[in-house]
């Protein structure tokens, strides 16, 4: 297996030197993880049975990376604040952050909903609410009770300092970073060996990112052969139209409307999905986002955009801007309506919409979330039964892929869109970075852990 880029974070003063000279195509990771996808497409139709031994290998991968994602959003947050030394500033790139990504994820709900009223998917199915065994979703439900607004809020703030970093719980962390950050920006140079220490333990978790990042491959062929080979193409053409539209809808939205937002911004949707093409199509194989979270984030200082807007935007990201998820709760919801015979009115409609803005929250992190989310959305839609959504299991995973990407990709542009907001974006590195598209050298894959100096925020 070929060693893999990870980024390192070159200085300005760089550019224009003559470029270094470029790894073979093949030591690429997105040419890597795209011939692994095809591999394992393969091996899963091929050795159905075989591949269903493979799935603890790619699922030992996206352990491994959970391991240090969290204490790597820990390290970047606490000295990406110590650093800026203003708390408004903090406060500043917050709430816009939250701004933007409640706009967003509307859009995306409203979006999925539009759609869903214009192309009936699941129409002419008629199926039986008493076909369905409830035990076969009996653990989403059970789940789904337990996610409420309040629930959601409560857990942001955590039982112990340890808890989060045990559970893997994001925001948790996220809360416990700001105020330590916050705390070591007020001690001034009474905080300095903290962040100094901290800074170097960063060099240590993304050193661990980097040997971890050489099974990528290995994990992306075993994840895909595990899925075509469990659930198999028959599945994914019985309910395909409900998989056609989850993605096609995806790929737009994407395209056009998180494209307006970075046309806006000054930046170029191709080129931002040129430059992130790696991560991207990891996490379509491996349907897990957070396992690119790290490699996203250097690659996001790299682009010029400050550390603690990346340590604010792009974790917060992972709990309130899960746009893939909500396209998917909204398509969903459409197609068991039309599959069980089921009209919904506009109001009713309307009502799902808003407790969708709560429950796609609710889940975010759990694991079968998007699964949770419809389970805690659906009483209000009484005539569809929670067992329904057994109806989606077979494709599930299949929509899960487009889920994890669209959730990254969408999660990388706010954090470049918040960052030019609150000028937090060196924007002559971006233009540079993005111009040219990420290149792999030797200097790149050993990256020593530094991002650059924290950029003023206004």
């Amino acid at each position: 297996m070929s060693a893999l880029e990870v980024d390192h974070t070159s200085d300005i003063a760089n550019i224009g030197l003559p470029a270094k000279a470029a790894t073979p195509l093949y030591r690429k990771l997105y040419v890597q993880v795209l011939i692994a996808v095809a591999l394992g497409a393969f091996v899963g139709y091929a050795y159905p049975d075989f591949s269903a031994y493979l799935k603890p290998f790619g699922d030992a991968f996206v352990r491994a990376i959970k391991v240090v994602v969290t204490p790597i959003i820990f390290t970047t947050i606490v000295v990406g604040i110590a650093k800026m030394g203003d708390i408004r500033r903090v406060a500043n790139v917050g709430v816009k952050a939250l701004v933007y990504f409640e706009v967003a994820s509307t859009l995306a709900l409203v979006i999925g909903m539009t759609v869903g009223n214009l192309w009936k998917v699941g129409v002419g199915l008629n199926a039986d609410p008493a076909a369905f065994d409830p035990k076969a979703v009996d653990a989403y439900a059970k789940l789904a009770k337990t996610v409420t607004l309040s629930d959601f809020l409560q857990s942001i703030i955590p039982a112990s300092f340890i808890e989060p970093f045990v559970k893997g719980d994001i925001l948790p962390v996220l809360f416990i970073a700001v105020l330590l950050g916050s705390a070591l920006s007020i001690a001034q140079s009474r905080g300095k060996p903290v962040v100094s220490f901290l800074e170097s333990a960063s060099v240590a978790l993304f050193g661990m990112v980097r040997i971890i990042m050489y099974f990528a491959p290995l994990a992306a062929l075993c994840a895909m052969a595990f899925t075509v080979g469990k659930y198999g193409l028959r599945t994914l053409l019985d309910l395909g139209e409900l998989v056609a539209s989850v993605y096609l809808v995806s790929i737009l939205f994407v395209l056009i409307v998180l494209g307006a937002f970075l046309k806006l911004s000054g930046f170029n949707v191709f080129r931002v999905l040129n430059y992130f093409k790696d991560e991207i199509l990891f996490v379509f194989a491996a349907t897990s986002a957070e396992t690119m979270m790290p490699r996203s984030m250097q690659k996001l200082e790299k682009v010029g955009v400050s550390r603690e807007v990346v340590g604010l935007v792009m974790p917060g990201g992972f709990s309130f801007n899960m746009d893939g998820t909500a396209i998917y709760m909204t398509t969903a919801v459409l197609f068991l309506a039309n599959a069980f015979n089921v009209h919904l009115s506009i109001w009713h409609q309307l009502s799902v919409l808003f407790v969708m803005l709560f429950t796609s929250k609710g889940a975010a992190g759990v694991t079968g979330g998007g699964f949770i989310a419809l389970a805690a959305t659906l009483p209000v839609v009484d005539a569809v039964p929670v067992a329904g959504i057994a109806l989606l299991l077979g494709v599930d995973r299949f929509m899960a892929e487009i889920r994890a990407a669209t959730n990254l990709t969408s999660n990388i542009i706010a954090t470049l869109v918040v960052g030019r907001w609150v000028d937090g974006v060196d924007m002559e590195t971006a233009n540079a970075e993005l111009q040219a598209g990420f290149v792999e050298t030797e200097e790149t894959r050993a990256w020593d852990g530094h991002a650059g100096d924290v950029r003023p925020v206004r």
